[in-house]
């Protein structure tokens, strides 16, 4: 076994394979760029080197810099993690040349597996079942959309180079191919440097089931069951689980050959996933092979009992596969979620920003939080907006999805958008739970998953009950917070018992009172103000909202706050983040901004007929030209941030007066991309 690697890599899968290493007695080299300078992972390594600016083309990309530390620390071998240079066939090379270790498959292997084109033909020899499609050197734009009508709508293109949803549409009719096949090519370009493209028959209630596989340089090859990953969006999944529902005992045996022969037919080595579609006969097809470990190897380590990683660091010093397929069992079920700072009400917008409020479930053996990240961490416009992978396990699907419903209830993050309560409400989902599982889960029930923050939530006809209103919550802590400063400042004062220290709404020949205004974001942005009068009691407060009457009362002991409400215990958690308070309740969190009162809230400045920038990123392409007429809806600028690409589309009717960037250039959030003259109405 080494003594020492390096771990090519960032963020949660770096601080997984440290976790693994150090329990083995591995020291660990991380590497990392200017921007991670504080990350997790440099702190938890035995050496952390920088190798570079944030960018990663000038850091974790840059493969002779990265072996040049691995040789001046004495690593003995690389873990290039998942993603960067994880299934990059001429670093793999460049280790091999160096004496360094490949924690991973041989270069050819990788370039067997690169080309979705390529592997298709080797799994046709390999007897492994292939979706009807084209998959040819041709790439005549005529003759792409020849074989796609030939098939018949809808077809599915694919980057050949591609992964992660990246350079990949799906063309439901003829007329849309074109526009299509550009924007897929564009961003094969951006993300591969390789346009090229296959196509193949889209079907259209599939499931993504994948199954894990393992070989080592003894000729040894063992597959460790399935993993559901049906439920994506934008081609990337959010929801894993092992075993897969409903998976038969033959159904698993025969996948689990076939992905056996696919990776014995490229002589792999190491941890590898073979991606099939299943179709709702039962049939499957194979759709490609990652090079790697999967982000979601998680599940299937905890219904194995298997450590893949030290099967990793095992495979890699040239050991045998520590079990047969014989002694592979399966046990439980297991569940895992990407937590992820974005927005899924705005088309899964990624956000950035610092993680100034952080809870995590508490992790026990059916409860496991895999992150990079602490609390006060940036997440960064650079990398992947992952935050961390939220995973459960239990004996049986129903306990696990409950456990995950609960686990998502106590992740708690305030200040910046998360996709936490969209999974929750995923989870949750009838469907969901029932395993009615196809790729287009996340579409075809969207009017149940993409519901914002509700806009009845003060009066508790969403929330719950009334004694679980999270406007009341937010009043209350507002009132307990500002009772807490006021004897603060008392016990520092000269004059303790001065009535300016008092904070009892007092009022002269009239019933003590007070107002507390909240403004919140509701439905398309729209703002909602909500105005709560209080009116002091001897224990505790009476609140008007909305024509409704609570009697509240409360403990505040830091973030927790222990309320009743109309004579019910509650209890919730409260984060105040420049004046914005989030109340976290079993039905969700909920965001209010408290107007103070020697603020005017009106916002005066009129809508503008221009086009911004939703986030820090690079131009992609502008599709208009100054003086251009334009309808409402016509894409306008294409913007690529975090991996994905956001197209900019104009909100009214008008004409193009000014264009302020062009292709290529870098913008920050909020930068006017376009100014147009809106079309005067009626």
């Amino acid at each position: 076994m080494f003594n020492k690697i390096l771990i090519a890599n960032r963020g949660e899968i770096a601080c997984r394979v440290i976790r693994t290493a150090h329990k083995l007695g591995i020291r660990c080299v991380a590497v990392y760029s200017e921007a991670d300078a504080n990350a997790m992972h440099v702190a938890m390594a035995d050496e952390a080197v920088c190798v570079g600016p944030a960018a990663s083309k000038d850091s974790y990309l840059k493969m002779d810099t990265i072996l040049q530390v691995a040789k001046e620390t004495g690593a003995q071998a690389i873990h290039p993690g998942y993603g960067f240079l994880s299934e990059n066939a001429p670093f793999v090379q460049k280790c091999q040349e160096a004496g360094v270790a490949f924690i991973g498959p041989p270069a050819d292997a990788i370039r067997a597996m690169g080309s979705k084109s390529a592997a298709k033909r080797i799994m046709e020899e390999a007897n492994v079942p292939l979706v009807p499609g084209y998959h040819g050197d041709d790439q005549d734009p005529a003759l792409l959309k020849k074989h796609s009508d030939e098939m018949g709508y809808p077809v599915l293109l694919k980057a050949t180079a591609g992964g992660g949803g990246k350079g990949m549409r799906v063309v439901w009719a003829p007329d849309e191919f074109t526009s299509a096949l550009d924007a897929a090519k564009r961003e094969a370009i951006n993300g591969f440097a390789d346009d090229t493209m296959l196509v193949e028959k889209y079907l259209t209630k599939p499931r993504h089931v994948e199954i894990q596989v393992f070989c080592d340089q003894h000729g040894n090859s063992v597959y460790l069951a399935e993993r559901d990953c049906s439920v994506q969006r934008r081609h990337q999944k959010v929801v894993e689980e092992a075993p897969a529902p409903g998976m038969s005992d033959e159904l698993r045996k025969a996948m689990g050959e076939a992905a056996v022969r696919a990776a014995e037919a490229i002589g792999y080595v190491g941890a590898g996933t073979v991606e099939f579609l299943l179709d709702e006969d039962g049939s499957f097809y194979f759709m490609e092979m990652n090079t790697r470990l999967q982000v979601e190897h998680p599940v299937t380590e905890l219904i194995t009992g298997q450590d893949l990683v030290e099967w990793q660091l095992a495979v890699a010093a040239n050991q045998p596969l520590p079990i047969s397929q014989d002694e592979v069992q399966i046990k439980g079920h297991a569940v895992e979620v990407r937590i992820y700072a974005e927005d899924p009400d705005n088309d899964f917008l990624p956000a950035t920003g610092k993680l100034e409020y952080l809870r995590t479930p508490e992790e026990n053996r059916h409860v496991r939080v895999d992150t990079g990240v602490r609390e006060g961490d940036e997440v960064s416009i650079y990398y992947d907006p992952m935050i961390a992978k939220l995973i459960v396990w239990d004996e049986n699907r129903d306990r696990a999805l409950q456990r995950m419903s609960q686990a998502l209830a106590e992740y708690r993050i305030a200040g910046m958008k998360t996709n936490t309560h969209f999974l929750k409400r995923l989870i949750d989902h009838k469907a969901f739970r029932d395993a009615e599982l196809d790729t287009g889960f996340i579409e075809k029930h969207e009017a149940d998953l993409f519901e914002n923050t509700p806009t009845d939530s003060q009066t508790g006809s969403r929330a719950g009950s009334q004694s679980a209103n999270p406007l009341a919550m937010a009043t209350l802590y507002t009132l307990l917070k500002q009772q807490q400063s006021r004897q603060a400042e008392a016990i520092h004062s000269h004059d303790g018992t001065s009535p300016w220290h008092q904070f009892s709404g007092w009022r002269l020949n009239e019933e003590p009172t007070h107002v507390v205004r909240f403004s919140q974001e509701g439905t398309d942005q729209e703002k909602i103000e909500h105005e709560v009068t209080v009116n002091w009691l001897d224990h505790g407060y009476r609140l008007t909202l909305d024509g409704h009457i609570m009697i509240v009362d409360g403990k505040l002991n830091d973030d927790r706050l222990h309320a009743n409400v109309n004579g019910h215990n509650r209890n919730a958690f409260v984060a105040e983040l420049n004046g914005h308070v989030t109340v976290f309740t079993d039905q969700g969190a909920f965001e209010y901004q408290w107007q103070r009162p020697d603020l005017d809230s009106h916002d005066f400045e009129e809508e503008k007929a221009s086009l911004t920038a939703p986030m820090n990123g690079s131009i992609v392409a502008v599709l208009v030209e100054q003086g251009q007429k334009v309808t409402k809806g016509t894409a306008m600028v294409i913007m690529e941030a975090m991996k994905m690409e956001h197209t900019i589309t104009a909100s009214v009717d008008g004409t193009v007066t000014e264009i302020f960037f062009q292709t290529g250039d870098l913008v920050e959030g909020g930068a006017d991309l376009v100014a147009f003259e809106a079309e005067e109405t009626d």
